[in-house]
């Protein structure tokens, strides 16, 4: 995903609800004008559309979903992804578990999630379709890959008879093509096997719908020639492939109509966008931290979905200063950038929540040694190995509480791919201004999603630079100077950060309770108690800003309070529900620990909040211990976003009966 073009699409990283003026957030296209193009051919204009490919994890649709993104991104469109694949890294061939899936909506206007249902749906084979008819709505057209419906096939996914025959599709547009037969036929000239030529196939699909819906081809070939530089024959054939699913859609009678989408409203702020997934975006965003810290980056991982594309981002940047260490297991990996830390670095360690378990205990030495650390949570399906590769937001209280005796840890949470970047600077700013560990939660949703993202200019970044200890800080009762390492800032209760190796600046570290001020071992239950309050009240005195609160109309009775990925489905939901005359307020928090300082004072304002999580209700039952306000929770734990339609109707009916 690395199209990048000078235009107004997208919209900034940072952009709160009141950024987002688009109010329709239906995802069925309208406002369609015919005109004439090329030949009998028709060009018919949408303001948006919803494309799914689906097929086995051996079809390359996530290949196909982000070369198609990638060239909407290259005209202008805004965009949000949905991938969805299994666990495994071949799943079983032909069978509804083994069905991978790549979601595209795009737009000429401002949107916010990746659709409730497709408008379009690319079935590679029969396990294809049967895994997501269910979502497309009637009218919607399905293209088939006939070539895949054999009797044998059918049967494996519950088929009894052909659905392409029996009239169970009737409702829907079909397009029967046989995709295999006629990339082959494509691919007919090069020296290479039938197996190998139907490989191909994908892009023969990514060729046809570049076609319908008009999107440029010229980065998806010089994608091709870089990837397959080496086997030059393999890039021409794929390329070979592509040109005739195009040159297929614009000659067959089986697509009498192609489809346009203008690029995005001119209202978003000008600037150099790109499209960018969140692992993406929060790897910029940590060498962008490292950059305006003046600190060495270094990451301690272990590889976990679906957190590992941050490991292999970073590994690409030494010249930023930025190190990599693939390390053994969790244990090591976080231990090494506590090390890091120690040292003088910018420590960050990625992972997702049974990662989080095994880091638990260097997570509480990081908070007795007061030292900055990042914790990346990629969070996941849970318990335990769940479901690797679909998402949740079930690690919050993990990040709270999941760790022995008193340990607490700021918690940041973007809510948007691109913000994924911001939430980074943020992290990294708490982290070296508070001497903190801090969690940075986001999820798989965001990780592996993606939107247009505007490229900050330099100077539009944080200043983050930190002052290391350079000598004594305190004097004794006899004049001595000494260095004392937990001799705390006054505004911030941060203590100084001292690189080992500085002459005079020796001091004692490890897990064992510390001596207020010197750092020397304690057993004394008063300093111990000093030392669990005074480590509190640093994370409770982190400065967040104020929570934004959109009540279009000032009369809203109930607030709709979401954290994280929640916040595309719940904007539009709200959007849906104002559009139909329904007064109904927004807030989003980026910070989880601590609260905002008025987020109190915005709960008691309404009769009723409502907490869309997916989890069991975990922030709501946060919101309940410290405010003693009845939240209402509104959960789903499927391992896929909400949909927006869904989260609308149960809004409506909150606040129905309220």
């Amino acid at each position: 995903m690395t199209s990048q073009v000078s235009s107004p699409a997208g919209r900034h990283p940072g952009a709160g609800p009141n950024a987002h003026a688009e109010p329709d957030a239906q995802s069925v296209p309208g406002g369609r004008d015919a005109n004439a193009a090329g030949g009998d051919k028709e060009v018919r204009r949408l303001d948006r559309v919803i494309i799914r490919f689906a097929g086995d994890s051996g079809d390359g649709m996530q290949l196909t979903g982000d070369r198609f993104t990638s060239e909407t991104a290259s005209f202008g469109n805004d965009l949000s992804t949905l991938p969805n694949f299994p666990a495994e890294i071949r799943a079983p061939a032909g069978t509804l578990p083994g069905v991978s899936s790549f979601q595209l909506h795009f737009a000429d206007h401002d949107i916010l999630t990746p659709g409730d249902a497709p408008d379009v749906l690319v079935a590679m084979n029969p396990a294809a379709l049967k895994a997501n008819i269910d979502d497309v709505p009637r009218g919607a057209e399905i293209i088939v890959n006939t070539d895949e419906f054999a009797k044998r096939a059918m049967a494996k996914v519950g088929y009894a008879t052909s659905p392409l025959e029996d009239g169970s599709l009737e409702a829907y547009n079909v397009h029967e093509v046989p995709l295999t037969t006629l990339t082959v036929e494509a691919l007919k000239d090069f020296d290479i096997g039938r197996k190998d030529a139907g490989r191909s196939k994908n892009m023969f699909a990514l060729g046809l719908l570049s076609w319908m819906y008009n999107r440029p081809t010229e980065q998806t070939e010089h994608f091709l020639r870089t990837k397959f530089a080496k086997k030059p024959e393999v890039a021409e054939a794929n390329i070979t492939a592509f040109r005739a699913g195009w040159n297929f859609g614009e000659t067959t009678e089986d697509f009498a109509v192609s489809y346009e989408v203008a690029p995005a409203s001119s209202a978003f702020p000008p600037g150099t966008y790109r499209n960018i997934s969140g692992n993406l975006a929060l790897s910029y965003g940590l060498v962008a931290a490292s950059q305006q810290a003046d600190l060495p980056l270094f990451l301690g991982s272990y590889p976990i979905t679906p957190a590992s594309d941050i490991l292999h981002e970073l590994s690409k940047h030494k010249n930023f200063g930025v190190r990599t260490f693939q390390a053994e297991d969790e244990i090591a990996g976080i231990g090494a950038a506590l090390g890091a830390a120690f040292g003088g670095s910018l420590g960050v360690t990625t992972t997702s929540g049974p990662g989080v378990a095994l880091k638990s205990e260097t997570i509480g030495l990081a908070v007795s040694l007061e030292l900055p650390l990042l914790i990346v949570d990629i969070q996941r399906g849970g318990p335990s190995t769940g479901l690797p590769t679909k998402t949740e937001q079930a690690d919050l209280l993990q990040a709270m509480y999941g760790r022995n005796g008193e340990a607490p840890v700021p918690i940041v949470a973007p809510s948007t791919p691109a913000d994924c970047f911001d939430a980074a600077l943020d992290a990294a700013r708490i982290a070296l201004t508070y001497r903190t560990p801090v969690f940075l939660l986001s999820d798989g949703y965001l990780a592996n999603g993606s939107e247009p993202w505007r490229i900050p200019e330099t100077d539009e970044l944080p200043d983050l630079r930190t002052q290391f200890a350079t000598g004594p800080n305190h004097e004794l009762a006899d004049g001595t100077e000494v260095f004392w390492p937990y001799k705390r800032d006054a505004q911030t209760l941060a203590r100084p950060w001292a690189v080992p190796g500085t002459p005079g600046l020796e001091h004692r570290i490890g897990g064992i309770e510390k001596q207020d001020g010197t750092g020397n071992i304690s057993y004394d239950p008063a300093n111990h108690e000093f030392m669990v309050r005074t480590r509190q009240a640093k994370v409770d005195g982190v400065e967040v800003p104020d929570l934004e609160v959109d009540d279009a109309t000032g009369d809203a009775t109930t607030l709709v309070l979401g954290w994280g990925s929640t916040y595309g489905p719940i904007t539009a939901a709200v959007r849906r529900l104002r559009r139909d005359g329904v007064s109904i307020a927004q807030a989003h928090l980026r910070h989880l620990n601590p609260f905002p300082g008025n987020l109190g004072e915005v709960l008691r304002r309404y009769d009723k909040v409502v907490v869309p999580e997916m989890n069991l209700g975990q922030l709501a039952t946060l919101i309940r211990a410290t405010y003693l306000v009845d939240a209402q929770s509104y959960t789903q734990v499927t391992g896929l976003p909400f949909k927006a339609e869904q989260l609308a109707t149960a809004l409506k009916e909150a606040s129905n009966h309220g």
